[in-house]
């Protein structure tokens, strides 16, 4: 019986380990992020802030996005969510922004959703809230530090910044990872094919200048015949009669 005994307390004492261990890493995992993670910098790309709702018994009912503010962007533009409305707030930019060709002395420095009647996020649900950028700035990396409130008054501060080589923050702000452009394929193929011309050039101009040659040398052969047929004529009197 003892030994029963033992080996029910083991298996219980591992079972809530087991249980404390997945639900902590459940929580840690539902947080906000912005989807994709990646994008290319001067491009421009189309975000979703994708926000679960944490609690078993509130609904989110309003989200805030900061962006960074030394990586501002000339153009963002929200996509409508049905049953929330959305505010932009712009700040001054110095020196400006340049978006095709023209100097944009201000960017958007905070979006925020707020949900109108029943569209708010329900517990076991999640909703996402598209958002499109660019021309995306030429850093490493963009961190978006988001609030989300709850109907219960709860506010979620999803802020921390990723330390390089650290853990994972307990609230870690979405992160917008940007990569250097490639270089351009297109000139290559350009002096490939500036490179045909020039040779087809030079091939026309041989093919002139062998032709002119062998219509001279045809002439000259002519006029040769010519001659020795009209000296031979000269010379036979029976060939004039």
């Amino acid at each position: 019986m003892t030994r029963l005994r033992r080996t029910a307390t083991a298996a219980a004492a591992l079972a809530f380990t087991a249980v404390a261990v997945l639900g902590f890493a459940g929580a840690a995992s539902a947080h906000v992020t912005v989807n994709p993670k990646e994008a290319t910098q001067g491009g421009y790309a189309r975000l979703a802030f994708r926000v679960p709702n944490e609690s078993d018994t509130a609904s989110t009912t309003k989200l805030e996005v900061v962006l960074p503010e030394n990586a501002p962007v000339g153009s963002v533009s929200t996509q409508p969510v049905p049953g929330w409305t959305v505010a932009v707030e712009k700040r001054k930019v110095d020196p400006p922004i340049e978006v095709h060709g023209s100097q944009i002395t201000e960017a958007v420095s905070k979006i925020t959703w707020t949900a109108a009647g029943d569209a708010a996020v329900k517990p076991g649900q999640f909703q996402e809230f598209g958002v499109s950028m660019g021309p995306l700035p030429k850093v490493e990396s963009m961190v978006f530090k988001t609030l989300q409130t709850y109907s219960d008054g709860n506010v979620s501060r999803w802020i921390d910044e990723p330390q390089p080589g650290g853990a994972e923050p307990e609230k870690p702000a979405p992160v917008l990872t940007l990569t250097a452009a490639a270089p351009s394929a297109s000139a290559a193929p350009a002096a490939a094919v500036a490179s045909r011309d020039d040779d087809d050039d030079d091939e026309g101009d041989g093919l002139t200048v062998g032709l002119a040659i062998a219509g001279l040398v045809a002439g000259l052969a002519g006029l040769a015949l010519g001659g020795l047929a009209f000296a031979r004529t000269r010379r036979d009197p029976a060939a004039r009669s």
